[in-house]
């Protein structure tokens, strides 16, 4: 049989909204995995949301994909972390900061620190950054390069936020907005596709021998690179409108038949 390369989204692809990852889409996984294919996990997720991730799985060899392509692991249970990054790319988060902070200045600002966490402006709702938060001045969110920006306005709907990136007319970066108003910022020319891509080549997979699954903005990159894409039924339409096929939704285990496809 020949291999394929499988990138997964996490939230609201694989596991539930609620953080639940369910037994019949555990076992799919595992049985794509034993019959020679490659789940990539490609999240917008930092490395240290990644990984139990991964652990749940049980997904120790092969390839991780972070941070919405900018970081890429390399799984190895040999490995003193269980595994090492073999890729990261940065840009200087300073010119979209200053911009953005005259569109919306009461928003809350993360920067990632891959494998330690986010420094933020300031605490966000509980429970949505997935990794620890250090408090700091605004100064020194803009001293470093960094592999991505969050933006989070809690009181202004996707919708709304979406409007307002739009209008600010961001530049020489790639951007997505999430579920709520929330926005992810990276590097131009990174995104998920972009770091399976990167990964498909080390594999040595052939492009007819890729598919991907989401569920999110983040992932229309992802669902256009692959052969075969496809939308979660909880995707907004945008997402569902590039994809090839609509899955079910995650609470009723929607990417299990999508899996069991290439058995």
């Amino acid at each position: 049989m020949t291999p394929y390369l499988v990138g997964l989204d996490v939230d609201g692809t694989t596991i539930t909204h609620e953080g639940e990852l369910r037994e019949p889409v555990r076992a799919a996984v595992r049985d794509v995995v034993d019959a020679g294919h490659h789940i990539v996990i490609a999240t917008g997720r930092a490395i240290v949301g990644t990984l139990p991730i991964l652990d749940r799985l049980s997904l120790t060899t092969g390839y991780a994909v972070c941070a919405n392509g900018a970081i890429t692991l390399r799984l190895d249970p040999a490995l003193a972390k269980g595994y090492e990054v073999i890729d990261t790319v940065t840009f200087d988060p300073a010119p979209v900061l200053t911009l953005l902070r005259e569109y919306v200045p009461t928003a809350l600002i993360a920067v990632e620190e891959p494998g330690v966490g986010f420094k933020v402006s300031a605490n966000f709702p509980p429970g949505e950054l997935d990794a620890p938060e250090t408090v700091v001045p605004w100064e020194e969110l803009l001293t470093t390069e960094v592999t991505r920006v969050t933006l989070r306005e809690p009181n202004s709907s996707a919708d709304e936020f979406l409007d307002l990136v739009r209008r600010a007319g961001l530049h020489g970066v790639n951007y997505a907005v999430g579920w709520s108003a929330w926005l992810d910022i990276n590097p131009e020319g990174v995104s998920k596709a972009s770091g399976l891509e990167a990964v498909r080549e080390l594999l040595g997979v052939d492009r007819a021998h890729t598919l991907a699954v989401g569920d999110q903005r983040n992932d229309l990159e992802m669902l256009a690179w692959a052969a075969r894409g496809v939308a979660m039924a909880n995707a907004p339409d945008e997402v569902k409108a590039v994809a090839d096929e609509v899955a079910g939704y995650v609470d009723d285990d929607g990417l299990v038949p999508i899996l069991r496809s290439l058995l």
